[in-house]
């Protein structure tokens, strides 16, 4: 499975991007998708999954300031974030395998090359 992450770029505190991941895969639809990010001198860490079903869930640092929606017909997934701040700086990776376990989401993804997001005046 093939996953390219674009849209990431340098921008200021306060600033929006949109992520866009286009994954080649066929069941796409049926499966919980999501980003993660991976900051400097971190673990990667979800930011944000949506299931098949079209429930989602943020990470708490992000709520209320990043919205997750798929395409399913175009194999899909988006990551927009609004009021950008520097500690969202990172790597951003696209998953498209996801399933949860009790509370806790996982990835079976082969991850891509992620796009990088910076936040700084």
């Amino acid at each position: 499975v093939q996953v390219v992450e674009t849209g990431g770029g340098l921008v200021q505190p306060g600033g929006s991007l949109r992520l866009s991941c286009t994954a080649s895969r066929n069941d796409f639809r049926k499966n919980a998708v999501g980003w993660y990010r991976q900051s400097p001198g971190k673990q990667r860490e979800l930011v944000a999954v949506v299931s098949s079903g079209g429930i989602i869930e943020y990470a708490g640092v992000v709520k209320g300031r990043f919205t997750i929606y798929r395409d399913n017909p175009n194999n899909q997934v988006y990551l927009q974030m609004n009021s950008l701040r520097p500690e969202d700086t990172g790597v951003y990776y696209c998953a498209t395998d996801m399933y949860r376990a009790g509370e806790t989401w996982y990835s079976d993804d082969d991850w891509g090359q992620g796009t990088q997001v910076t936040v700084s005046s």
